[in-house]
């Protein structure tokens, strides 16, 4: 064996010949299982709290790296699940902006809310030197 290349053809070693092999079966059923899971909780990740928005010419998320401020139809503010009053919005949506760093706030308005707060809630947002502010819509289906 002395002075044969480490790749020679000969690498059998002992009566059952042993090869350097990685079996990657295990790894490859827990990466689809992690993908599986990871594309059944990815609709729920989305955060907020749970409205009904109106309907309308929409496309969907691009991004889902953004703050959700939710208005319910009651006209209750939400900062993801948190709730606010009008009042304290502008002191409760700065620190939550600094801290996770979100580019995008999305505003999801139940479609029974009245026009005003949700306007009320974007203007807010506006004032906090927030630059990209986008409302959440349900897409529209050709049913009535």
């Amino acid at each position: 064996m002395i002075g044969r290349p480490i790749g020679s053809e000969d690498r059998d070693v002992g009566p059952h010949g042993v090869k350097a092999e990685i079996n990657v079966t295990s790894l490859v059923d827990v990466a689809f299982t992690l993908l599986i899971i990871f594309m059944i909780t990815a609709p729920v990740l989305q955060g907020g709290v749970e409205v009904t928005v109106p309907k309308a010419p929409a496309s969907p998320l691009e991004s889902e790296d953004g703050l959700v401020v939710s208005v319910d139809a009651a006209g209750r503010i939400f900062i993801d699940e948190t709730e606010v009053s009008l009042e304290e919005f502008d002191a409760a949506i700065m620190p939550v902006l600094r801290r996770r760093g979100f580019p995008m706030v999305y505003v999801k308005g139940d479609a029974n809310v009245p026009y005003g707060v949700v306007l009320n809630v974007i203007g807010r947002l506006k004032e906090s030197d927030v630059e990209a502010v986008s409302l959440v819509a349900e897409p529209e289906t050709g049913e009535p």
